[in-house]
């Protein structure tokens, strides 16, 4: 993935465009769909099918759960119908094997361990007074849910350099930054990048915040999976940042000039301090800083509920999630509620399909290692950890991912980075080398654990950890 010089990396393709790029596509394709019973699948094999010249295919769904699998594959078939592409098959298996041969893009969604382990990953931890929102990409959360899917993941990799090495593998699952990391350094040969959508969410937000339309905003954004950073923000020449300092000062001193505007606060306090807003949401975002979950009294300043940092949120919701979920597409299948709306989103999967195909380049951001091994030019974002994963605009054409080089991050910017980017590094050879020492080291410098917990007690609460969930944590030494 040869890297290109910066240039203006602006404003990604909007949700509610469904127009298509120009061109036809040349040929059939194959989509493989890993994970297919996660709730991604629906939106992003309509994307495909909502490409206006995207006449025939396959899309082979692979899941383990059978009854989730043999649901989609309903629900998948009635979208093409619906779609009225006829030239689209569907198939469905439990077995990857079967399925990855003659893949052209490989779509990861996988979950490991189900619900297996959502309560250790947040009760253990709770003990020892880590709070977490969300708790699946950073801190004890996020590394276990990471030392347990990297295994399987790396296997995934493996068998597809052996079945269909040629295939763009595009992966959705989280923690993003570790399996990127583990990616690169286990399996390089692999065509590989990360995909998330808070920037093109938060560049939605701002837009909306600034009063301004999205398509008119000019914009750069850099640094790592949901620590990205919107370093210029701009509108026919005029930089929006100073009217949301003012804006956000305003909502930080409890005088917001909506009721939406007591919200988000994390994010806001943050670019106030240190120069620019960043792309995850609050509640997630806290659990990536040393700042805002050490001590009750600044949770009760700086969180709200829910997404916005509720304690405990995705630990308590998930289960629930997950239920109303399946029961939903059941009653999909039963005809009983519709189908997704045929509005192409801007989750990036359908426009690098029709890019590529068409050989038309398009801009998303993506999860890429931070230095080219091929044409070893230097890092993408020069202050950050060079055989580090960053998050970075990318320009997609036939050539597949081509990653943009950012330059230099702001040094502050760059440093919140470097923190959470050394945890990564642990993390992931931790998963890589089933290291239980690793493991611990990782935690020990993770921003929110190292703010609550002595080392004595970040190495117990993580051999706790080893031990309640040793079920999905085989061969760990």
């Amino acid at each position: 993935m040869p890297a290109a010089d910066k240039g203006h990396v602006g404003h990604s393709k909007p949700a509610d465009s469904p127009i298509g790029l120009p061109g036809s596509m040349p040929r059939p394709i194959k989509i493989t769909m890993l994970g297919a019973g996660s709730g991604f699948t629906p939106t992003l094999m309509r994307d495909v099918l909502c490409i206006p010249t995207a006449g025939a295919g396959e899309i082979a769904l692979v899941d383990i759960d059978e009854s989730r699998l043999r649901t989609m594959h309903q629900i998948i078939a009635r979208l093409v119908v619906e779609s009225g592409k006829t030239g689209w098959r569907v198939s469905a298996t439990h077995d990857r094997r079967q399925a990855l041969p003659g893949s052209d893009y490989i779509v990861n969604c996988i979950e490991v361990s189900g619900l297996g382990c959502v309560r250790h990953d947040n009760d253990i931890p709770l003990r020892f007074g880590i709070d977490q929102c969300i708790g699946d990409t950073v801190g004890p959360g996020g590394l276990f849910k990471g030392l347990r899917t990297i295994p399987v993941f790396l296997d995934i990799l493996r068998d597809a350099l052996a079945l269909c090495p040629n295939a763009l593998f595009l992966n959705y699952t989280n923690p993003m930054s570790m399996l990127c990391l583990a990616a690169a350094r286990a399996v390089p040969q692999i065509n590989l990048v990360g995909l998330c959508h808070s920037v093109q969410g938060t560049s939605h937000v701002l837009a909306k915040r600034a009063g301004v339309r999205c398509e008119e905003m000019d914009w750069e954004c850099a640094g790592i999976n949901h620590l990205a950073w919107f370093t210029r923000l701009q509108h026919q020449g005029r930089d929006l940042y100073p009217a949301l300092f003012e804006k956000a000062r305003q909502d930080l001193a409890g005088q917001p000039a909506d009721p939406d505007d007591a919200k988000d606060l994390v994010r806001k306090d943050m670019m106030l301090h240190f120069g620019a807003f960043i792309t995850e949401s609050s509640g997630h975002l806290s659990e990536y800083l040393p700042y805002y979950r050490k001590r009750k009294d600044l949770l009760a300043k700086y969180s709200r509920d829910k997404y916005d940092g509720g304690s405990s949120f995705y630990a308590n919701e998930w289960p629930t999630w997950r239920k109303d979920a399946d029961e939903k597409r059941e009653k999909m299948v039963q005809g009983i509620e519709p189908l997704p709306p045929w509005e192409r989103s801007w989750e990036y999967c359908s426009w690098i399909i029709e890019a590529r195909e068409k050989d038309k380049p398009f801009r998303i951001h993506g999860n890429v290692p931070n230095t080219d091994p091929v044409s070893a030019a230097g890092p993408l974002i020069s202050n950050l950890q060079q055989d580090g994963c960053v998050e970075v605009a990318c320009m997609i054409d036939r050539n597949g991912i081509n990653p943009t080089r950012y330059g230099k991050l702001p040094a502050q910017m760059a440093g919140i980075c470097e923190s959470n980017m050394r945890y990564f590094d642990l993390a992931a050879t931790a998963a890589v080398e089933r290291s239980k020492e690793a493991a611990i080291h990782a935690l020990m410098l993770d921003p929110l654990t190292s703010a609550v917990c002595c080392p004595a007690e970040i190495k117990q609460m993580t051999l706790e950890l080893f031990e309640a969930e040793k079920e999905f944590l085989p061969g760990y030494k």
